[in-house]
């Protein structure tokens, strides 16, 4: 009798775990940057939203080497779901640019998040004044393998000009910021959304100018990359004497084309539907334009596509 009541609470006891188990939620990867970055926040801040709103899912951040990476990790698997931009999204489904040995990649869109804007600025006083007063000048462009070289690249082409044009110091926005305010590049790149800390961090020891970009500079940038937007960034952000007219390039949530749709809709539904609880939470959250969803550069997810078509 012993034998067979303990046969039956061990059957009791399997049935129950294995109903545990069935019912543990599902734990998601999304690629973020650097934790000095912003996507690292942004990304903390959506985790919390997923873990609160989707059920059955929770969701870890994981540091990553930013936009250019993380469509790679995507396709190979390493993260469930990542932030790159409209441009590089583009460029990995393609398999071209930073992407050719990758192949091309099967990548969806869940929804926009902020812009991120090519910062160039320099000191105040300062005798460059436009993207063509860079040649042969030092210039911190960002880490080696993040946002910002690719999109620097294609502006120093507008002006015919190469990375082999200018002298290039691969460091962190907060390294290649505090060298500028140390009077050791002559400028100083950053692709990030605004404030950027490196920025504000600089801007409180040195006065900083932008860069200047004019509207036709702008306009032939847009009529040959058409994945940019124009952004201008009031000038009490950062101190400077006039507003900073910028390129940018919206931010947005990507995944494998192979996400189960019901998936794919949670996510979506759980980050926009609450943008009030996103927003109180990050401040980059405060730029997310939900009605860019239908103009992301990259086909929407069909679970994606379902909740906004609602």
């Amino acid at each position: 009798m012993k034998s067979i009541f303990k046969g039956l609470r061990a059957t009791a006891f399997g049935i129950a775990a294995l109903g545990a188990s069935s019912l543990a939620a599902e734990e998601l990867r999304i690629g973020t940057a650097s934790q000095g970055g912003a996507f690292y926040p942004v990304g903390q801040a959506i985790s919390t939203l997923i873990g609160s709103h989707a059920d059955g899912l929770t969701m870890v951040p994981v540091v990553t080497q930013g936009s250019v990476q993380n469509p790679r990790l995507v396709n190979t698997g390493e993260v469930e779901i990542a932030i790159t931009n409209n441009n590089l999204s583009v460029l990995a489904n393609k398999g071209v640019g930073p992407y050719k040995k990758s192949g091309a990649m099967n990548l969806r869109a869940i929804g926009p998040l902020h812009f991120s804007v090519l910062h160039m600025m320099t000191l105040d006083g300062s005798d460059v004044s436009s993207v063509a007063d860079l040649k042969g000048k030092r210039i911190a462009v960002g880490p080696a393998g993040g946002g910002t070289i690719p999109f620097l690249t294609q502006v120093l082409g507008l002006y015919d000009l190469t990375m082999d044009d200018i002298v290039p110091s691969f460091l962190s926005y907060s390294d290649g910021f505090s060298q500028l305010a140390d009077g050791n590049v002559d400028a100083a790149f950053a692709l990030s959304g605004y404030p950027a800390g490196a920025v504000m961090q600089a801007q409180a020891n040195k006065k900083l100018k932008y860069i200047a970009l004019t509207d036709a500079d702008i306009e032939a940038a847009l009529g040959k990359y058409p994945n940019y937007n124009k952004v201008v960034i009031p000038a009490d952000v950062y101190g400077t004497d006039a507003d900073g007219m910028l390129l940018g390039v919206n931010n947005m949530l990507i995944v494998d084309a192979g996400m189960s749709d019901d998936t794919a809709m949670k996510i979506t539904a759980a980050i926009y539907d609450n943008m009030d609880e996103f927003r109180a939470e990050n401040a980059h959250a405060r730029q997310i334009e939900v009605e860019r969803a239908t103009t992301l550069k990259i086909p929407l997810h069909p679970g994606a596509a379902a909740y906004f078509a609602k």
